[in-house]
């Protein structure tokens, strides 16, 4: 599939096939998305209507009441926020690890691991001290070197230099490496990771300033690099999207399902709506960035696909400037991966948590157990009252939403 670029025919935009590799965005791709400039609300903020153009969204199943679906991995406490989560299932399907921050974007070094496909959770477990001297979003994988060797790895948005940070475990999270500099200079830390080459390379993607940046404030560009050795080393920065006036952010990579494509969904943090771009070469080239459906509008998106095929998008919801009946809270979209590059609504969303602090809340973990239940992770303010954010699992299958969306109104 080509990737879309943008030329001016008779006076008018229109999107034309042809592969890019996009490093700065041309001048036409810009104009070919300024329309979103109208769109002058940040999406986060609810808004009266008639203040943005509205858009459709898809129907929506709500579970955030049904707390019996919900798990409190960490409680937030009226001095202490709980924030960032993200975990990793291990390949018995049963072990699930989480990490996160002391408040936002603070500190790392908390941890739990669950036995039990995180229904339950162990208390916080021993990790080096080194770990308190990073910050900011960490996240975890599991990742596979060349020689089949698995590793848990852990990345840290800053250390004392400012730069990612790593820790990795060689026995399944029972032991860790101190942190250690990987000298690449970053906003957040990885936010996606996934193999290509037939899984002789790691490929990892995130938001860094621009580089040699003197206009724009604290600009955002999409960049990625490589690993050859199961992502203990990574090579340096190249920036794949830059656009001018926009600030994208915290890219989530899903591949096709016939594994010939990678889809970056981004989050966009300048007031316009979230986009997409798309590689046919494993991430050697990349589309010119597009808006994703409105259902998929949303901050730090998470991926998984369902058994039968369909995909799951967990995200905060950034809509409310635009209609969008979930703005700020925490939500899941459920539709195709077509769907997505096609510019179709997808099939539903999924309300999970309902946030009582506006739209902090996201960055979620999203892990699929052999039942085909979905565990959605993410940092929220779940009550209301002087407690300030926890991080909090909700629990769902496709069956039970599928059910809610046909059942007839009521």
């Amino acid at each position: 599939m080509a990737g879309l670029s943008a030329r001016l025919i008779a006076g008018k935009l229109q999107a034309v096939n042809s592969p890019v590799t996009v490093r700065r965005c041309p001048p036409l791709v810009v104009l070919l998305l300024s329309w979103l400039r109208a769109f002058a609300a940040d999406p986060a903020d609810a808004v009266a209507p008639g203040k943005a153009r509205p858009a459709t969204f898809p129907p929506t199943a709500d579970l955030s009441r049904e707390t019996s679906r919900h798990v409190v991995i960490a409680a937030g406490t009226a001095e202490i926020y709980q924030g960032h989560p993200t975990t990793v299932l291990l390949p018995d399907r049963k072990t699930m690890y989480c990490v996160w921050t002391l408040n936002h974007g603070g500190p790392c070094g908390p941890m739990k691991r669950s036995d039990d496909g995180g229904r339950t959770w162990s208390d916080l477990l021993p990790v080096p001290e080194s770990w308190k001297t990073v910050k900011n979003c960490p996240t975890i994988y599991q990742v596979t070197d060349p020689a089949g060797v698995a590793r848990l790895v852990v990345y840290a948005g800053q250390g004392s230099d400012g730069k990612m940070h790593q820790s990795h475990s060689r026995d399944e999270g029972r032991t860790w490496t101190p942190m250690v500099s990987l000298g690449l200079e970053c906003v957040m830390p990885f936010c996606t990771i996934v193999p290509i080459d037939g899984g002789k390379k790691l490929l990892g993607l995130t938001n860094i300033r621009r580089p040699r940046e003197t206009k724009e404030a604290r600009s955002n560009v999409i960049a990625q690099s490589t690993s050859s050795d199961g992502g203990l080393s990574w090579t340096p920065w190249r920036v794949i999207l830059d656009l001018p006036g926009f600030k994208p952010c915290e890219p989530r990579v899903v591949r096709s399902p016939d594994g010939r494509q990678l889809l970056a969904l981004l989050r966009e943090n300048q007031k316009h709506v979230a986009q997409f771009i798309t590689s046919d070469d494993e991430g050697r080239n990349w589309s010119a960035a597009r808006p994703l459906p409105p259902g998929l509008w949303g901050d730090r998106h998470a991926a998984r696909y369902a058994p039968d095929g369909r995909l799951v998008v967990c995200m905060r919801d950034t809509g409310g400037a635009y209609g969008s009946p979930t703005s700020t809270h925490f939500v899941a979209w459920v539709g195709r991966y077509d769907d997505i590059v096609n510019g179709r609504a997808g099939q539903y969303r999924i309300k999970l948590l309902h946030s009582y602090k506006g739209g902090d809340n996201g960055y979620p973990g999203l892990e699929l157990l052999p039942d085909g239940t979905f565990v959605a992770t993410t940092y929220i303010k779940y009550r209301e009252g002087l407690e300030k954010n926890s991080v909090v699992s909700a629990r769902f299958k496709l069956s039970e939403t599928d059910r809610q969306i046909a059942a007839p109104a009521r």
